[in-house]
């Protein structure tokens, strides 16, 4: 290896262990801005990991719903498994929700990064039609990144009431696994399709948002 794959390689490294030492996220997109991937695809690779974080979310919400539902009009076996993996089915929901709600947090840290520089450097110009058109494409980019975020954000508050049910359900069948504590289920089976069902269209919602962005930013 020559001396100056040597120097990368350390500077690589040594970039690498910054990030995993310090764990900030602001360093995290410096290094990797200093890696060669700019702030703008970073933002566009934010969008993607959270749009495909929200469809797994989005399809565990559903089977979650499902596992649910089966246990109405239970009519044999035993409650105890049937409760585990309802439970287990929940964990899995949680999981998902929490990871759509990291990944916003990225997007949002990227995309603040990202537009807080654009804006500085728009004093940099020295020609004013430049700067003007440069201006232009910043408003634009901001205002369908805006759309985004808040269609993700809007998604997202959704989630939580849904798990709290969801969590109340398990917790209840889990101390009183009965047939009565099963007959109970029916009285908010159609509570939770519905708040099911309009989370999953704003998830499907968000989704169409990113997926809009990152063409945009790819074209």
């Amino acid at each position: 290896m020559n001396t100056i794959n040597q120097s990368r390689l350390c500077t690589t490294l040594l970039l690498t262990a910054v990030v995993f030492l310090t764990g900030c996220a602001s360093t995290s997109i410096a290094v990797r801005e200093k890696l060669g991937t700019p702030k703008r695809e970073q933002l566009v690779d934010r969008v993607d990991e959270t749009r495909d974080a929200q469809e797994s979310a989005k399809v565990q919400f559903a089977t979650t719903l499902d596992e649910l539902k089966s246990l109405s009009g239970f009519d044999g076996g035993e409650l105890e498994d049937a409760y585990s993996r309802l439970k287990k089915q929940l964990d899995r929901a949680e999981h998902r929700a929490d990871n759509v709600s990291d990944k916003i947090k990225s997007v949002e840290r990227v995309g603040k990064a990202l537009f807080s520089e654009w804006e500085k450097e728009l004093e940099e110009y020295s020609t004013d039609s430049l700067r003007r058109a440069s201006e232009r494409q910043l408003d634009e980019t901001q205002n369908a990144f805006d759309d985004v975020l808040d269609a993700m954000k809007a998604a997202e508050a959704k989630m939580g009431p849904v798990l709290a049910a969801f969590s109340d359900q398990v917790l209840f069948l889990k101390h009183n696994l009965n047939a009565r504590a099963i007959a109970s289920l029916d009285d908010t089976l159609v509570e939770l399709e519905s708040e099911i069902a309009e989370l999953i269209a704003d998830m499907e919602a968000s989704i169409d948002e990113a997926n809009a962005f990152i063409d945009e930013m790819g074209s």
